[in-house]
């Protein structure tokens, strides 16, 4: 991804191992662009994540967090988006109590294909991000 020298937002991605991740990896392959400045680590399950791992990622200086949900393709339960989808309420409550806007955080099912999907929501949470920078 060529810096055009134009400010991004710093946005951390959740991303699955079996799911998203090859959406991701394929979005590269395809020569997609998308933010230099997405940093995505990968996870087994969006379910999984921690709260406090997103709450992290605000602390350490990210601008967005953005998990990357199994959705119905999840190989370890069927209720996996509803389960990331708690997690992300959750999420945004402690985010309100720590006065941290809500809208940094995102959450989207990316399967396995889905790269100009993925590419299209990093282009816009990314654009999203500045605008609540006032950038």
């Amino acid at each position: 991804m060529a810096d055009t020298g134009k400010k991004n937002a710093r946005i951390l991605v959740f991303s699955t191992e079996k799911i998203s991740d090859p959406a991701i990896d394929m979005a590269g392959l395809l020569k997609l662009h998308y933010p230099p400045t997405v940093y995505a680590i990968s996870v087994p399950c969006s379910s999984g994540v921690k709260p406090k791992w997103i709450l992290h990622a605000f602390e350490k200086g990210f601008d967005g967090v953005f998990i990357a949900a199994d959705g119905s393709d999840c190989p370890y339960g069927e209720s996996c988006t509803e389960k990331t989808g708690k997690i992300v309420s959750t999420t945004h409550e402690l985010m309100k109590q720590k006065n941290i806007e809500p809208a940094r955080l995102r959450m989207a099912a990316i399967c396995s294909v889905c790269s100009e999907s993925f590419v299209k929501h990093m282009k816009s949470f990314n654009e999203n991000l500045l605008k609540m920078q006032g950038v």
